[in-house]
């Protein structure tokens, strides 16, 4: 073989390795635009309802959350109504989902002063305390996340908070500008806890939260982010928007969205946030976060130049479902249920369940319909956070396995034709059987700017998540410490009362499991108490006494002082007993791991067992030995 040929033979050597690394890191990229995303907290504000537990409970209780108008926003509730829907700046319902406490909220636990929380659009002090909330249900400290890279997805839009600008008080005028600014929303968020991954408010009306979600799944994929809280936010300070639906006669008489039903006369406008945190779902595994449910797909479009601005387009919702499910890589039969938008109008309802029908509704076994529900005949319409409340109530589902009943909806419309494909109406709860396949579900919404989004959520795997230390704080022979810590001492009570509502009459509640999560996904605050507990009515008596302000045995409160200062060690002989520290290293994993580590590190320079000493093992010397000592 002549040089010549060598180097041929070399260069198709090298091309080939080129190759095989180029067809490696392609399989990568494809893998990692392909990932399932992991829905590892929620937490939410809806209409009676605080935390995705008592949505749940609303949902399957089958009550709605329908109210009057709030009576602390300064509306002049007299003057706004009119039955008759002709007269111009007037409403013609009472009624709606109302966040009636909105204007609540502890601005020193988010380092804000009175007067700036006083010009902030509440939407924003909402999302603070749900994105804060989110993050410990996921067993992480929002404190310890400055520099980290976590993005920030919000569907919001401005709706106004009833200053009026020509009085604006002294000293408020320059925070108006960040209080009111819907980009902040999202910002405001980033700031307080340092995520610097990207922070974007998202505005395409009702499908807002859900468009957020989507390009949030976007941003994980491709590693823009490690971590992404996905949300959306309504809060309508000021009345506009029932005024104008009003004039469009757009609303229900009595304020309640009557999704798909044959008595549909408009929607009930409502209020909201929820928010959801995302993360790759190999990173959750690993990381030992709890996976709710799958993303497992998810899809936007426009309807593009169709028969009006704010008409629903059956053709493009119809797209953007065929465009979710192939992102998911699913045929429509393997979906068991969409959470529809719902409205209740006479206009879209009929145009949505078209869609669906052709799409969903076809080519599926008899005994398998696509069930259909509308979480908005519960809570309203909370526009730009309809579409994650959708999200929260189909995890939820997936996980109880109940399909619950869609409210107001008794008779079907009459203006769908139910016979043209394999879909029904949710007109009583059924259950939601574990079949061979994971439990689906598809999540729709379609905002009156004509943008669509559709997304595919999928019950996780029974795959455990990476193996975690036990790190349970025991002290003693099951005594659990259960850590409790606020900014304040009214707030210190407050922590006190909810924990104890939590574990009371609970028997079964793992207090260890309570006591480890307690210290290490909550951040510590200055106001302090320690509940000592052996059980759940030690733990529920002592929670008590702490919420009450009043004494109690084995509890412990006080206010931290400033860190750092000088600390004195007094070492020497006085406080050792025989058998000390044997209870606590049979019972804490952790505190017998630590002190093998020690033996270890003294084993070198003793010829004795630092744990046979502790536990008077034959042969072992005394505690009296001064070396030993």
């Amino acid at each position: 073989m002549t040089s010549a040929d060598d180097k041929l033979v070399g260069a198709l050597r090298e091309s080939l390795k080129e190759t095989e690394r180029l067809r490696r890191a392609h399989q990568q990229l494809t893998s990692a635009s392909r990932e399932p995303i992991g829905i590892v907290a929620m937490s939410c504000r809806y209409p009676g309802v605080n935390s995705p537990e008592e949505l749940w409970n609303l949902v399957a209780e089958e009550k709605d959350a329908i109210s009057g108008f709030p009576v602390n926003r300064g509306w002049d509730l007299d003057g706004l109504y009119d039955p008759d829907p002709d007269q111009q700046g007037k409403i013609y319902t009472t009624e709606g989902g109302f966040l009636h406490d909105a204007d609540r909220f502890d601005p020193a636990f988010f380092g804000i002063s009175p007067r700036e929380a006083s010009a902030m659009d509440p939407q924003q002090r909402l999302l603070l305390e749900t994105s804060w909330e989110a993050f410990e249900r996921a067993g992480i400290d929002p404190s310890a996340l400055n520099g980290s890279k976590v993005g920030l997805f919000v569907g919001a839009a401005y709706q106004g908070w009833g200053i009026d600008y020509q009085n604006v008080p002294d000293g408020m005028q320059g925070h108006l500008v960040t209080g009111m600014s819907t980009s902040v929303i999202s910002g405001r968020v980033s700031y307080t806890l340092g995520l610097e991954g990207p922070a974007v408010t998202v505005d395409t009306a009702c499908s807002s939260s859900l468009v957020a979600l989507h390009l949030a799944v976007q941003s994980l994929r491709q590693g823009d982010c490690s971590m992404a809280m996905v949300g959306g936010t309504a809060v309508m300070a000021d009345p506009l928007g029932l005024v104008g639906f009003s004039r469009q006669r757009g609303l229900a008489q009595d304020g309640r969205c009557k999704a798909f039903s044959d008595d549909a006369d408009g929607m009930g406008l409502g209020e909201g946030v929820g928010v959801l945190l995302l993360e790759r779902l190999s990173d959750a595994r690993r990381n030992g976060h709890p996976v709710l449910a799958v993303v497992r797909g998810s899809a936007i479009n426009q309807d593009g130049a169709s028969n009006g601005l704010s008409a629903p387009n059956g053709p493009a919702q119809q797209r953007v479902i065929r465009a979710a499910l192939a992102s998911a890589r699913l045929k429509p039969e393997q979906v068991d249920i969409v959470e529809a938008h719902g409205t209740g109008t006479t206009l879209g309802d009929p145009i949505e369940a078209g869609a669906l029908l052709a799409t969903y509704g076809q080519g599926r076994p008899a005994d398998r319909p696509l069930w259909l529900g509308s979480v908005k005949s519960n809570l309203g319409h909370a526009q730009a956070a309809s579409g994650v409340a959708g999200i929260i109530k189909m995890v939820m589902a997936v996980r109880h396995g109940v399909l619950p009943r869609t409210l107001h909806a008794d008779e079907p419309s009459q203006k769908v034709d139910w016979e043209s494909g394999a879909v029904r109406l949710l007109t009583e709860a059924r259950p939601w059987p574990q079949g061979e396949e994971p439990r689906r579900a598809g999540v729709s919404s379609f905002g009156v700017s004509g943008t669509n989004a559709h997304v595919v959520l999928e019950q996780a795997s029974p795959e455990e998540p990476a193996a975690v230390a036990d790190h349970t704080p025991v002290l003693g022979s099951g005594v659990v410490p259960l850590v409790v810590s606020a900014r304040s001492a009214g707030s210190l009570r407050g922590q006190a009362e909810r924990l104890g509502a939590l574990v009371d009459g609970r028997a079964g509640t793992e207090l260890g499991g309570v006591g480890f999560s307690l210290v290490s996904s909550r951040a510590l605050f200055e106001h302090r108490a320690v509940v000592l507990a052996e059980n759940t009515t030690d733990a529920a008596t002592g929670l008590k006494a702490l919420a009450g302000d009043v004494p109690g045995d084995g509890v412990t409160s006080g206010v931290a002082g400033p860190l750092g200062g000088r600390v004195f060690v007094f070492p020497g002989q006085g406080s050792q007993w025989a058998g000390m520290a044997v209870e606590l290293l049979d019972s804490s994993p952790v505190f017998a791991n630590r002190l093998a580590d020690c033996e270890r590190a003294l084993s070198p320079f003793v010829d004795w067992s630092l744990e046979d000493v502790l536990r008077e093992a034959p042969g072992a010397p005394s505690l009296e030995r001064v070396d030993v000592v």
